[in-house]
């Protein structure tokens, strides 16, 4: 074997003896690392998440390595499908809001911009339903409600429940022109409230990209890779994915690669941090479960 590598024998006994090198070390500690947290994300994160989750862990390593490190593992994160399917049905005999937002999804403080939409679950008893609402600043979701039809109830309960939780003084709430969102119904929980409704146009994803990257997020990272016999499974699995993976602990690039209850309780401490417009946000993802 030494004649044919060209190597001596003494290197070839030096080399087999030889203990591993601090980087060979390191690397060994990261792959474990990045591992663990590939694992807890549920194979979802990609390079840039994973990266950003050690840092937060007191690591210092560059990005490109995790990359490498990664693709040696043959680990991967899940990525989002480009698509966009029209299916926003307006009521001509109620006329919508203006749109007060402009594509612009920015916000100063939490409670000035929450975003809205709804889209189906797929279940092999049948499709359901589920509304939410997400404050812009934070990409938390402060609101959300299942239900067996698209109807004027079902915002009305994903908007009572962001009411409950967030208490705003004053709030934008921007959607499309569905419907549900231009019936009387909403309109009147809305005035009630003190809520300022904004509406964007019929079948543009652009004026609602936020809600419809939130669909997008949630569809190639649980919704495609689980299959429910019942509709009960399904809802367990998105409570869960919206309150105990989601807000709490799912890294968002738009937001510093914070988790949205992390980095309200940065704003909550320093009352400096400012929500910007990112390249992120004026690339939506053309893709919703409707």
């Amino acid at each position: 074997m030494c004649k044919h590598l060209q190597v001596s024998s003494s290197g070839y006994y030096e080399w087999r003896a030889r203990t591993p090198s601090r980087r060979q070390l390191r690397n060994a500690q990261l792959c474990e690392q990045i591992r663990k947290i590939h694992q807890a994300s549920d194979c979802t994160y990609g390079a840039p998440r994973v990266h950003a989750q050690l840092r937060h862990q007191g690591q210092v390593v560059n990005l490109k390595r995790v990359e490498r490190l990664m693709r040696m593992m043959g680990l991967q994160g899940v990525s989002r499908r480009r698509g966009f399917v029209v299916t926003t049905q307006r009521d001509g005999k109620h006329e919508a809001a203006p749109d007060l937002v402009k594509r612009c999804f920015a916000a100063d403080d939490i409670n000035q911009l929450w975003v809205a939409d709804m889209s189906y679950i797929p279940t092999w008893q049948g499709f359901f339903y589920l509304a939410v609402v997400i404050d812009v600043f934070s990409r938390k979701v402060v609101g959300w409600a299942f239900g067996s039809r698209m109807t004027a109830d079902l915002v009305v309960a994903a908007l009572n429940m962001a009411l409950y939780t967030r208490k705003p003084e004053r709030v934008i709430h921007h959607s499309d022109q569905g419907s549900q969102y231009t019936s009387l119904a909403f309109g009147q929980r809305c005035k009630e409230m003190k809520v300022t409704p904004s509406m964007g146009t019929v079948g543009d994803a652009y004026d609602n990209a936020m809600a419809e990257s939130f669909f997008a997020s949630l569809e190639c990272e649980l919704i495609d890779r689980r299959s429910w016999p019942t509709k009960a499974g399904a809802k367990r699995d998105i409570f869960s994915w919206i309150e105990g993976w989601y807000n709490p602990h799912r890294l968002h690039s738009g937001i510093g690669y914070l988790s949205p209850v992390e980095f309200e309780k940065r704003r909550k401490g320093s009352k400096k941090s400012v929500s910007k417009p990112t390249p992120e946000m004026a690339d939506p993802v053309f893709y919703t479960l409707r």
